[in-house]
């Protein structure tokens, strides 16, 4: 069985989420709390790692993969693959908007076991972003984001593996970067994969960071107590 079942819906070879399951996948698989993931979101969208993970069970892991992320999905909104192109996919809707797009390249591996581990470890590892790795780089460079109105924007995400016949993975994080060109951040998150504890690669989460204004230190840690506080209200959904 696609551990991805619970999360998803297809019909006519598209796939949609409801709310319910793209938040219960944020909640229940990537440990993400965002409120923008909430079914009662007014700006609800689909979980960027969600689109991943369905990619990388419908492609398999191949040793370089890039994503490039162009739109947030919808609740509802039915997505198809566009395969037209050897060494990548797209996924749009009816009307042609692209909301991401990936090439791949190398021997992949589809074996369920290999994707699915690699599909929780890393949308956990994404998931934590915030606060474990945003909120130090922020302060460091002396801004926040808006706590009233966040805004993070997921760009892209590469891997780059020796091969892909792997097993029993982790995922590292290496190290964060912040270039800040007025209220925007241009952020770069660098990990690396371990099978069986030894090193096979490396990847790159970007994000864009909107709306940033000077750090306060009692406003974030206001932010991180009720990011935190609905984490431990929410955990049993």
């Amino acid at each position: 069985m696609n551990f991805l079942n619970p999360y998803t819906s297809w019909s006519d070879g598209k796939v949609s989420f409801t709310r319910s399951q793209a938040s219960r996948f944020a909640k229940q698989v990537a440990d993400d709390f965002n409120p923008i993931h909430d079914v009662e979101a007014k700006r609800f969208c689909v979980p960027g790692d969600l689109l991943f993970a369905v990619l990388i069970k419908h492609l398999g892991l191949y040793p370089q993969m890039n994503f490039t992320f162009s739109g947030m999905v919808g609740d509802g909104v039915g997505i198809h693959f566009d395969e037209s192109t050897p060494g990548e996919i797209i996924l749009l809707d009816d009307r042609g908007k692209e909301y991401i797009r990936a090439s791949y390249s190398g021997t992949p591996n589809d074996e369920d076991e290999v994707t699915e581990q690699v599909i929780r470890n890393y949308v956990r590892f994404s998931g934590h972003n915030f606060p474990h790795v945003l909120e130090p780089l922020m302060a460091a460079h002396n801004v926040m984001i808006n706590i009233d109105r966040p805004l993070v924007i997921y760009e892209s995400m590469s891997l780059n593996l020796e091969h892909a016949d792997i097993s029993n993975t982790q995922i590292e994080h290496m190290g964060a970067e912040m270039e800040v060109l007025g209220k925007r951040g241009n952020v770069s998150l660098t990990f690396r994969f371990l099978a069986d504890g030894n090193v096979v690669g490396t990847g790159e989460k970007k994000m864009v960071l909107s709306g940033l204004r000077e750090y306060d230190a009692s406003v974030m840690n206001e932010m991180i107590e009720k990011y935190d506080q609905r984490k431990r209200d929410q955990i049993d959904l």
